[in-house]
């Protein structure tokens, strides 16, 4: 602590030292003054010795009176302020570069994208070997409502998919190795069905659910076509349970899918649920789903790679938050000697791996043509 004080005490003889400024300078100065309550007549002092560059005008002094600037600084920054009338305005500053605008498919060509990324998604399931993987669960929660998250568990499972189902093993709960028990026998927030399930049901023909063009995006360096999809509550199949009150309701839901535009194949959903009732305990649930390219035997296969559910809800306790990041790691093909090793640690992935970044104009972007008009799956 000792010398952190001392660094600061030297950064703030130097800036004392320093008397020609220009009015934003001095702005910052004061500012940061008042922040670290700085002595009033000590401040005054130093503004009195400070020679403009530029004009400092008074509605900035009345800013920094506003912000709590002392009496004798006021008054001290009113007669710089004064003296600096003469002077010419700082130059405003130069305008920021506008962002590229990258056009949307035309129309037909939007057609054809929407139509190939959903028969992709129905077939998706066909395309996928048998195989097993370690899922990581790191579940928190939140009693106080303001996000301040806290360690509930981690949660270590088996992943077996084989002729085309899911089946979950729960081997290692905060380390320590179990037996027997379901993932549904954990505990605390927990998901309803896999996130495979809901992929189905997002594009099945039964579901009619709505999709249109919304942004071009950057997902772990590929170019992603984002499209906003909506999923009417009459047509959905998300059930959300509330422990507390035992009850079990269905929500609609919107969100957004990233399809990768070499591909067109899904790798990301994500969506907010919508329509649940007003006397229903749970609030707000949230979904985030990635997927990337794994490989398996050589081959590579557009995998789960992490999923986020985030919910919130009013208990008898208050506002209550819960939020599980589920990874999966150590893919492999699925056989008789096939296994696992769960001892082996596994760090969080880096954030960078499911955050959005812009999209970058590049050689394959066309000439904006007419908007296009939203499409209803076929």
């Amino acid at each position: 602590m000792r010398p952190f004080m001392f660094l600061l005490a030297l950064a703030a003889s130097t800036a004392l030292a320093q008397l020609n400024m220009t009015a934003d300078q001095v702005f910052t100065f004061i500012k940061s003054s008042i922040q670290l309550h700085h002595d009033d007549r000590k401040v005054a002092e130093y503004v009195k010795k400070i020679k403009l560059s530029d004009k400092l005008e008074e509605r900035r002094v009345e800013e920094l009176q506003g912000m709590g600037a002392g009496p004798h600084t006021v008054a001290a920054l009113r007669t710089l302020s004064s003296s600096s009338e003469s002077l010419a305005a700082a130059p405003p500053p130069p305008p920021v570069a506008p962002k590229p605008v990258i056009p949307p498919p035309d129309p037909a060509e939007l057609d054809r994208i929407l139509h190939e990324m959903i028969d992709n998604a129905r077939n998706y399931a066909t395309t996928l070997p048998d195989y097993l993987c370690m899922q990581v669960t790191r579940r928190h929660y939140d009693p106080t409502g303001r996000e301040d998250w806290r360690n509930y568990d981690t949660v270590q499972e088996q992943v077996s998919y084989v002729d085309h189902k899911e089946t979950y093993l729960v081997t290692m709960v905060n380390g320590h190795s179990v037996a027997n028990i379901n993932h549904f026998q954990l505990g605390g927030s927990t998901l309803s069905g896999n996130f495979g399930t809901i992929f189905s049901e997002i594009f099945a023909v039964d579901t009619a659910t709505e999709f249109s063009w919304d942004h071009w995006a950057t997902l772990r360096g590929k170019r992603m076509y984002v499209f906003a999809f909506h999923v009417a509550q009459l047509h959905s199949g998300f059930s959300i349970y509330d422990g507390e009150t035992r009850r079990t309701i269905t929500a609609g839901y919107h969100g957004l899918i990233y399809a990768d535009r070499d591909t067109n194949l899904v790798m990301r959903y994500k969506f907010d649920c919508e329509d649940l009732p007003g006397d229903f305990p749970v609030k707000a649930v949230a979904l985030d789903v990635n997927y990337d390219y794994i490989d398996i035997a050589g081959h590579k296969y557009v995998l789960p790679l992490k999923t986020e559910v985030k919910s919130t809800a009013n208990t008898s306790r208050g506002k209550f938050m819960s939020w599980n990041e589920a990874e999966f790691h150590l893919y492999r093909k699925f056989g008789v000697e096939s296994s696992i090793t769960f001892d082996t640690p596994t760090d969080p992935l880096p954030d960078d791996l499911t955050k959005e970044q812009p999209a970058v104009p590049d050689a394959k972007d066309k000439k904006p043509s007419t908007p296009p008009e939203e499409k209803k799956q076929p």
